[in-house]
């Protein structure tokens, strides 16, 4: 009789068509199958959904599975039911009918994943009802929700804690890609009483290029951003973050007055209409969402190729959680954020606003902080991001961001900054960076004239450096929280710490903001390729004509492309051309199911494209 990894391994192969185990997902799946209770952390692509999927499968009775987003139940749903595996949804969008149906299957024993949201599980009637069945696993996906210290705390999470106690025999998986130590901590307190194993993969997302850029003028950062994709790559599937719902719409008008295909999501807009653009951007090709924070959790495309931040993100995990939504193919992509001082500041706001305790807003502040250190990074960024979620890097330099490829010279300025500091003491504390700078290097405005500041010890003490280098300055300063500014009127303060850096019981060091140039590393990774640059000329065209035939039978069936087979499903078929069955089911991605539902129709059109062009 084969063991246990033994029948995992064939469900891998046969019912989702990959060939090995990768990470730590045969031990996850093991702990699950001996009914232990695990919080498994992994990056987004390692493959988390097949550490429960792959255990309800081997199990009797069915696993419930809770996720945030009606949207990304659907999709699963979807992906599970073309590789013949029985998984259905009960939501708000779900007819009576429909759940009707489902709770049939499940008292049949004939389903075997149902997907539901924790609001609807957590519902008396819910309970009561799942309380008789024989339930093989609990799945919470995106379980950083349930913790305060997270990226995106959700109340409703918090009633999940209720599982271990009231299922005890039950094995709960909570699954994040998302979880500093603090947030992991508290998700393990809370969702299994301090009882489980924690596995963490690591956090580190090699195919994404990271690039912070200093905010100057942001429409057109932005559209030389696009400009440039376009001109290398084509049209691509992007998301551009807004930090509001007016700039969100801005962006939306500006890119489609230019011909460029996008639409727009925040929590402003109709139901309705933010579920058809989501439709329309998980099932079409080439389109660019610009969203606030609403839009994303547990979006799953895999073909977005970049992921561009107009405005600072809250944390390291929100700036992580949302990157991750690109490249999930494992194919290049880019992460590019604009900040400046103004981010800061409203940063800072918004947390002193929160109806929170104090101790929450002093850990909110440091989570700023680790922000803005990563921000202002002098070397390899993709490290400092790393070392905040507890993560190293196995090479000196990744190779792949703004700071291996154009590293920033630090330079101590102590000195500069308490010139900078002393001359916001001496004008009150009531003006911006813009009149500070003008102080110190000299420039005599009618401003300064009337005001006198042309007579205090400060003036033009700084002509050592640049207006732009003194503004460049002020914003480190703020970075390294030595000064705050006021949202409204932009005005200067200085901060407990800085008044440590005036009498000199502090040190400050520089980095001058220098213009992008590309060059590599020598200790560094090369960074990825697309899946097409290697192919051969006619190869390329057969994998593009592969691409339209699974457009079109996916709009066909109304699902998101990547569920009747991924993009490196395709890259195999062109590369290999299988034209029968046998060499078709050897294909990256082809289970049984699938190797029956398309197997014929692919094989056919691959049969004709290479007789049409036997080059290809």
């Amino acid at each position: 009789m084969p063991d246990a990894h033994s029948i995992a391994l064939s469900i891998l192969q046969n019912t989702f068509g990959y060939p090995a185990f990768r990470g730590s997902q045969a031990e996850v799946i093991a702990d699950i199958n001996a009914g232990n209770s695990v919080l498994t952390v992994m990056p987004t692509g390692a493959g988390k959904s097949l550490c429960f999927q792959i255990p309800a499968l081997m199990k009797s009775g069915v696993a419930i599975v809770v996720s945030p987003l009606i949207s990304l139940m659907q999709n699963q749903v979807q992906a599970l039911n073309i590789l013949g595996v029985a998984a259905a949804s009960i939501n708000s969008n779900t007819s009576p009918e429909h759940n009707t149906a489902v709770w049939q299957q499940i008292h049949d024993g004939t389903l075997k994943l149902l997907y539901v949201s924790p609001e609807r599980l957590m519902m008396s009637g819910m309970l009561e009802a799942i309380g008789n069945l024989e339930i093989s696993l609990f799945a919470i996906d995106e379980a950083h929700c349930i913790s305060q210290w997270g990226a995106a705390f959700r109340p409703e999470y918090e009633a999940l804690s209720q599982l271990h106690t009231r299922f005890p025999a039950v094995p709960i998986i909570a699954l994040t890609a998302t979880a500093d130590q603090a947030t992991r901590d508290q998700i393990v307190a809370k969702m299994f009483t301090g009882k489980a194993k924690t596995y963490l993969a690591g956090f580190d997302r090699p195919n994404i290029s990271l690039t912070v850029e200093i905010k100057n003028s942001w429409k057109q950062q932005l559209q030389g951003f696009i400009k440039s994709r376009r001109q290398s790559f084509g049209p691509e599937n992007g998301i551009i973050y807004c930090l509001s719902r007016k700039k969100t719409e801005q962006v939306t008008a500006l890119l489609n007055d230019q011909g460029i295909s996008a639409l727009s999501y925040h929590a402003g807009m109709p139901g309705d209409q933010r579920a058809a653009n989501l439709d329309r951007f998980m099932t079409e090709d080439d389109l660019i969402m610009v969203a606030t924070i609403a839009f994303g959790m547990g979006i799953d495309k895999p073909d977005i190729r970049f992921v561009f931040h107009t405005d600072l993100p809250a944390s390291p995990e929100a700036y992580y959680q949302e990157i991750g939504r690109a490249g999930r193919d494992g194919e290049p992509a880019a992460a590019h954020m604009l900040y400046g001082m103004k981010d800061i500041a409203m940063r800072r706001m918004f947390i002193n606003n929160e109806a929170s305790a104090e101790n929450h807003k002093r850990r909110e502040h440091q989570r700023l902080n680790s922000l803005l250190s990563y921000c202002e990074a002098p070397a390899c960024r993709r490290r400092t991001l790393l070392t905040y979620f507890g993560d190293t890097l196995d090479v000196e330099a990744c190779g792949n961001c703004d700071g291996c490829i154009n590293p920033k010279k630090t330079i101590e300025a102590t000195t500069a900054g308490r010139k900078f500091l002393s001359a916001i003491a001496r004008t009150g504390e009531s003006f911006g960076v813009g009149h500070i700078a003008d102080i110190l290097t000299g420039k005599l405005t009618p401003k300064i004239q009337e005001r006198g500041h042309d007579t205090i010890p400060t003036f033009g003490v700084g002509q050592e450096f640049s207006i732009n280098d003194w503004k460049s300055i002020a914003r480190q300063l703020m970075a390294h929280d030595f000064i705050i500014a006021d949202v409204e009127f932009g005005s200067l303060k200085i901060t407990p710490k800085g008044r440590t850096l005036l009498r000199d019981e502090a040190t400050f060091s520089f980095r001058p903001d220098v213009l992008q140039k590309r060059k590599t590393g020598a200790a560094s990774r090369k960074p990825a390729t697309r899946i097409a640059d290697d192919m051969p000329d006619e190869t390329r065209e057969l994998f593009q004509a592969l691409k339209a035939f699974r457009k079109s039978i996916a709009t066909e069936r109304s699902v998101p492309a990547y569920i009747i087979f991924s993009d490196k499903s395709l890259s195999d078929m062109a590369i290999n051309q299988p034209t029968e069955l046998t060499s078709f089911s050897n294909i990256h991605g082809v289970g049984a199911n699938k190797l029956q539902e398309f197997g014929e129709m692919f094989t056919q059109f691959i049969k004709d494209a290479t007789v049409n062009n036997p080059a290809a």
